[in-house]
């Protein structure tokens, strides 16, 4: 694996992400729903079991939303890099990498989640569910056709 493998996998892991939100304000837009509270809130349970400060109240509520952001960055880079080093930097059908790319990014983002107690999903409505899926399938997608792009003719 070549350094640039992995470097191909974190630009198609920003790419796909930049598709997950915005399929996800599209969705907002669309259905005039409000922004999910999930990324704040796994943001403080990180925070408490970590024992970290986040300061006053107004800079804490601040502090998660940002901190909630850039974890679903990090998620999706994870997943991208994680990604390349299963394909040992080779080119995918694009379904199959899409597959594992959204599948992957979906378990990573859900599971996370699950398991800091701020969601079940198995309380999840369809609505809940296709809100879901739809942004994971962007990610999927987009980071499978940038990770093919990225890769060498051979």
């Amino acid at each position: 694996m070549r350094a640039n493998d992995l470097t191909d996998g974190l630009i198609a892991g920003a790419v796909g992400t930049t598709a997950l939100n915005i399929a996800t304000y599209l969705d907002m837009t669309a259905r005039a729903r409000p922004a999910s509270q999930t990324p704040e809130r796994s943001a403080g349970k990180v925070a408490r079991i970590a024992h970290l400060s986040l300061g006053a109240p107004q800079q804490a509520d601040n502090r998660r939303s940002g901190l909630g952001a850039l974890m679903g960055y990090a998620v999706g880079a994870a997943a991208a890099v994680g990604f390349a080093l299963l394909t040992r930097g080779r080119r995918q059908p694009l379904l199959r990498a899409a597959v594992l790319l959204g599948g992957g990014v979906m378990t990573l983002s859900d599971g996370s989640l699950t398991l800091l107690g701020v969601t079940d999903p198995r309380t999840w409505r369809r609505v809940d569910w296709l809100a879901d899926i739809g942004p994971h399938l962007a990610f999927g997608l987009t980071a499978a056709a940038t990770w093919n792009r990225l890769r060498p003719s051979r």
